[in-house]
This record gives structure tokens, C-alpha cells and sequence, in this order.
């Protein structure tokens, strides 16, 4: 049982009161984009999508409008010629599984819908991961996703330069299918009003350097941050089904880094897939991911049929 709400300095909304609040409009979406924009194992559909996603990219609409005008205000106040302001950057975090990158797609598509901001980019910090020889030289290759893993100064870097107003901004891109960062191949990030940065890590707080003090945080320059949450036994039962369908498709790929988990038996590939989400997965979860959810603006919390069965949001 939930504290009551005075008590919470967040708002919970079960599903029924969440889709309540959803605009008196159609989804943006078809059926055929919302088939395309899930992910293996998500439950996404027509009904998520009106119900969850379109009340979220509304009331994410209504951010990014207030935002625009506290710009506005304090160019005024600043006596200053009125700039372009920032683009809107919103975090989205979560386990390996839970389904983050589809809620970053859908969210992705359904605000670029909105007249008010219709170039919206989604970056993923796959990219910024050390490549795997830098991995393998560092001893992290069996600790990939792990916060260490990753180029942090320049995931940083990069969140800076768009919250400068840079008209242009590279990204490195990343290929599931060979495993690792691809050379010389870069997301174009060229100013628009909405940035999304999608990854396992983007809540972390800052580190303390070597010399005592704190540095910055790639979530300090977040203007709304979502955490995508689950109970862990059902993410832990999502990652070995997912691991089981891309078996059947992706891993088939001799090009594949994982090629090798094609020819495995059923029963040896659950083994397999349950071996790598407790030595790797999941102990990244409870020690790094899981501890970043109350820094999240909004959590949206799965059921164990992957639909979203509520809502919490801070407040203001």
C-alpha cells in the first residue's frame, strides 16, 4: 500500500486514472508504425499507446511549452535579444530488457507529432560504450553496460554541447549486430527541439574525482528524466525470452557476435541466457541501474505482460 499522496512528494496513477487523462485525440501513430517501433517481447499495441504514451508526450509537450517560456522570461530579465533556446533533452533509463528503448521510439515519433516541436532526436548511449579492444584492454569486456564501461566524458561532452545550443552534434553509432562501436560512423544531432538520450546509465549521479570534489552529471543537463521499471523476476524472465527469439532470427547472422548462440538446444540456451542475466545483467541492475529510479522525473512501472500498470510522477 502507497504512502497516502500528502505524504509522497510524488503523484501515483493507476492505469484506468492515467489513460483518463489522454488528449481527446486519435493516436498519431497506425497500427503498421506501432509494429514497427516494438520491441521483441513488448507488449505494445494500439491501446498502450493511447492510454500510456499519448497523456506522456502530452504532458512532455506541456514541458517542453513551459520551458520555451521560462526562455523567454529570462532572456527578458537578461535584457538579452531573445536566442534560440536549448533544445528539450528527456532521459530515459531502465534495465537491459525492460523495454526502454521502445518507450524512447514511440516517444520519439508521437512528440515529433506535436506541431509545437516536430524535429525530435533520439540518441542511445551504446555509442559512447569503449570499443571492445579498449574493453578487453581494461578487463570490462565481461562488464559491458556497466557504468565503467563507458566513455563518460564524452557522453558528457555531448549532452553539453547540446544543451549549448551547437547547431551541429555527433554521436557515435553502435551495431548490436558486430557487438561494438562502429569506426568513423556518426549520429547527426543538428538542432532540434527535442533530444532524446536512451540508456541503461543516464541517471547516474556524479562521480567524486580524485581530488575530493563532484563532478558533473550527464542527468544534470536533463530537462525531464523517465525510468521504464519492472519487477526484476519479470525482467529477468523477459531478457531469456528476447534471448530465445533473437536465437531464432538475428543470431542466425554469421556476421553476428553471437552467432555462436544460433546452434545451441532450447534447454541450453535458456541456461545460457539465465548465466549471463546473474552474472552480468542483473548484478548491473540492483548495483547500478535499480538505485537511479528516484531520480527520475517519472517512473513507468510494467505489469509481468509487459503493459504499463501505473504511473509516477513527481511533483512540482
Amino acid at each position: 500500500m502507497p504512502p497516502p499522496e500528502e505524504s509522497s512528494p510524488y503523484v501515483e496513477l493507476d492505469r484506468a486514472a492515467w489513460a483518463a487523462l489522454a488528449p481527446k485525440t486519435d493516436s498519431p501513430l497506425t497500427t503498421e508504425e506501432i509494429n514497427q517501433l516494438r520491441g521483441l517481447g513488448d507488449a505494445l499495441n494500439l491501446d498502450e499507446v493511447k492510454q500510456v504514451y499519448l497523456p506522456l508526450s502530452r504532458l512532455l509537450s506541456m514541458y517542453v511549452e513551459s520551458a520555451g517560456n521560462l526562455h523567454r522570461n529570462q532572456e527578458d530579465f537578461l535584457r538579452r535579444q531573445h536566442p534560440p533556446r536549448t533544445p528539450f533533452v528527456i532521459g530515459v533509463a531502465g534495465s537491459v530488457a525492460v523495454g526502454k528503448s521502445t518507450t524512447a521510439r514511440v516517444l520519439q515519433q508521437m512528440l515529433a507529432h506535436w506541431p509545437e516541436h516536430p524535429n525530435v532526436a533520439l540518441v542511445t548511449t551504446d555509442g559512447f560504450l569503449f570499443p571492445n579492444a579498449e574493453l578487453e584492454k581494461r578487463g570490462l569486456l565481461r562488464r559491458k553496460g556497466f557504468p565503467e564501461s563507458y566513455d563518460r566524458r564524452a557522453l558528457l561532452k555531448f549532452v553539453i554541447d547540446i544543451k549549448s545550443g551547437r547547431d551541429e552534434v555527433l554521436a557515435p553509432t553502435y551495431s548490436h549486430l558486430v557487438y561494438d562501436v562502429v569506426p568513423d560512423e556518426k549520429v547527426v544531432v543538428n538542432r532540434p527541439d527535442i533530444v532524446i538520450v536512451e540508456g541503461l546509465n543516464v541517471l547516474q549521479p556524479a562521480q567524486v574525482r580524485s581530488d575530493g570534489r563532484t563532478g558533473l552529471a550527464v542527468s544534470d543537463f536533463f530537462d525531464f528524466s523517465i525510468y521504464v521499471d519492472a519487477a526484476i523476476p519479470d525482467i529477468r524472465g523477459w531478457y531469456v525470452d528476447r534471448f530465445l527469439r533473437l536465437r531464432e532470427t538475428a543470431f542466425r547472422d554469421p556476421a553476428s557476435y553471437f552467432s555462436k548462440y544460433a546452434q545451441l538446444s532450447h534447454d541450453a540456451a535458456v541456461d545460457e541466457a539465465r548465466r549471463i542475466w546473474d552474472d552480468i545483467n542483473g548484478p548491473n541492475l540492483e548495483k547500478n541501474v535499480l538505485p537511479t529510479r528516484g531520480r527520475a522525473t517519472l517512473v513507468l512501472r510494467k505489469d509481468k505482460d509487459h503493459s504499463v500498470r501505473y504511473v509516477r510522477l513527481r511533483k512540482l
